[in-house]
């Protein structure tokens, strides 16, 4: 059965890689989802796939406007609110602090948490009226980078941590009318971009050289993932029947990395993770 019939939602960030996965399956679950994206190639890839089951929305998680009016279109198509995912980010592409000038940490600094953190926020406080009038929830992408470092510099490290507290704190603000949950992705096979004030918003992660083989030697189960190995999760979050009494809670969906370095063991001359034993 579908879990989330008569089920509607709004994702930021949602025309590529992870979000664009939880649209995807979202409504194969059975959802109608309102998806506010950067660009008019990606809303029509979008309406293309999923016709009147999903609406567009074309802006910048940055801004207050465009996060409202997201809300507002999605809520004047569908009737309502649901559950809502922030989900838009940058990365900074693991840059080490000494290289950043710091004549230029400024601006970086704001364009990333600006995205990360802000992003979430603004989109959270406009959703915040009709998730109270469905008792409904928040499902925050967060990253293995929330609890670890290594896994990028320390700009999108810091993002991720303090998303930990912005989950815990809404969560015990918004409680109990609205849950307030979290994914946690390992690294995945993503076309997150990077920074214009870094010139590396043309770059991309799952362009980076040798990044799929570090992935596979870093995480126990020895592969990169795919964004719709998550996807499922945020279905379990934003069911009532599956999680009516989670808040607060992070799934941390990353291959193993509180283990990693133990454990894993591979056959002589095999690369491919399904001959891992």
């Amino acid at each position: 059965m579908a879990q989330l019939m008569d089920h509607v939602a709004l994702v930021t960030g949602g025309g590529k890689g992870i979000g664009r996965a939880v649209v995807d399956r979202f409504v194969s679950e059975g959802a109608r989802v309102g998806v506010l994206v950067r660009t008019l190639e990606d809303a029509a890839s979008l309406s293309q796939q999923h016709g009147e089951n999903v609406l567009t929305h074309i802006g910048d998680v940055r801004s207050w406007d465009d996060n409202v009016a997201a809300v507002a279109t999605t809520v004047q198509r569908f009737g309502k609110l649901d559950t809502l995912v922030p989900n838009a980010g940058v990365y900074d592409f693991s840059r080490k602090f000494a290289d950043i000038p710091g004549e230029h940490l400024s601006e970086q600094f704001d364009e990333l948490i600006g995205v990360n953190v802000k992003g979430y926020l603004l989109a959270a406080r406009a959703a915040l009226d009709p998730l109270r009038e469905s008792r409904g929830s928040i499902i925050f992408t967060l990253s293995s980078s929330s609890f670890y470092a290594g896994g990028g510099g320390v700009l999108y490290v810091t993002s991720k941590h303090g998303l930990v507290g912005t989950v815990r704190a809404l969560a015990y603000e918004l409680a109990p009318e609205i849950r307030v949950n979290a994914v946690a992705p390992g690294g995945t096979r993503t076309g997150l971009g990077g920074l214009a004030s870094a010139r590396s918003d043309n770059m991309t992660l799952n362009a980076v050289e040798g990044f799929e083989a570090m992935v596979a030697r870093t995480v126990p189960l020895g592969f990169l993932s795919e964004p719709e190995d998550h996807a499922g999760l945020y279905v379990t979050l934003a069911s009532r029947e599956l999680s009516r009494f989670l808040t607060a809670t992070i799934i941390q969906s990353d291959g193993g990395l509180e283990v990693r370095g133990g454990g894993r063991r591979v056959k002589p001359n095999s690369s491919e993770h399904g001959e891992r034993q």
